[in-house]
């Protein structure tokens, strides 16, 4: 397994050069400096003197709020990542052999609603002990129940059984 080791950056006492261009917390250019002056007026202002570009001819170093910039820097990356989107997420909404016609018009438009927000959804069928038997009325009832949704969607996968029951996958319809 190879570990990847992130360069970090040289800060304060870190910095090897014996003269760097800095630059100000507010971004102005002091011009070159012995790194011992610039030290000094990082810590007159209580700040860090980052070295953020090593490879220059001197080396660029910044005054500023090292743990600050860090936790910015982190927070740009997690906001930059990908996460789930509603396309990616099944919900599952489930129904039993003896639920109710109230109940399934409930749970038809809890369906609605996440076929709403993009989501696909899973449908299943609870079937248990002896209703097992009768899975031919299971794949009936949960036909119907699929008649039951108002929101227009596409039918992913067909009904199909699973130990416990049935389940479909429907997604919502895309809308151009």
């Amino acid at each position: 397994m190879q570990k990847h080791f992130e360069k970090r950056l040289h800060l304060n006492n870190q910095i090897r050069a014996s003269q760097i261009q800095v630059i100000d917390f507010d971004g102005k250019q002091l011009g070159i400096l012995p790194t011992h002056e610039a030290l000094r007026l990082a810590n007159e202002r209580a700040l860090d003197l980052v070295e953020v570009s090593p490879t220059a001819q001197p080396p660029i170093a910044k005054i500023m709020d090292y743990g600050k910039y860090m936790y910015q820097k982190e927070k740009r990356e997690r906001e930059g990542r990908p996460g789930k989107s509603p396309a990616q997420e099944i919900k599952t909404v489930k129904i039993g052999f003896k639920t109710g016609a109230h109940d399934l018009l409930v749970r038809a438009e809890q369906a609605a609603r996440f076929l709403q927000k993009g989501h696909r959804v899973k449908l299943e069928l609870a079937l248990r002990g002896r209703e097992k038997s009768m899975a031919d009325l299971g794949r009936t009832k949960l036909e119907s129940f699929v008649k039951m949704i108002s929101e227009p969607f596409i039918l992913e996968e067909q009904a199909k059984r699973s130990p416990s029951g049935f389940n479909l996958l429907i997604k919502p319809e895309n809308k151009k």
